[in-house]
């Protein structure tokens, strides 16, 4: 296994436990927060978060990008096209769907933005969710 390789593996891992964390557990218990609170919670949420993802995610956005110029030689050229569309995929739903939510979140607990956040992190969960199986059906093969 190459560095590289191994490095990417290790950012789609992470963030991939991340996001069924944030699906299963995290977004799912904003509901909770109370109305009152909800605002400095949410922006401390968006705040305390950026740090926990944002170098994984420019990691795995750099090396997905690198494996397309010097392929891993159990991943495959064309696999790792799909892998890095996978990871357009991530990065588009997180810019156009749930950063626009978080922000109206800001304001306030809004139903509307919290239903659309969670239902709209799915698109997320199964993109990670299927990086990783491709990178480990790699790593396996």
């Amino acid at each position: 296994m190459t560095l590289l390789f191994a490095a990417h593996l290790a950012a789609t891992l992470f963030m991939t436990g991340v996001i069924w964390f944030v699906q299963v557990v995290h977004y799912p218990l904003f509901v909770n927060v109370g109305e009152a609170a909800f605002p400095a919670y949410q922006r401390q949420h968006v705040r305390r978060t950026g740090w926990v993802v944002g170098p994984p995610m420019l990691l795995e956005a750099t090396t997905a990008a690198a494996l397309l110029v010097d392929p891993h030689p159990a991943f495959p050229l064309n696999w790792a096209y799909a892998n890095t569309a996978l990871l357009g995929v991530v990065w588009i739903s997180t810019w156009l769907g749930q950063v626009p939510q978080h922000n109206r979140l800001l304001a306030g607990f809004l139903p509307p933005a919290h239903h659309k956040l969670v239902a709209g992190n799915w698109i997320r969960t199964v993109a990670w969710s299927l990086r990783s199986l491709l990178l480990l059906t790699a790593l396996l093969a």
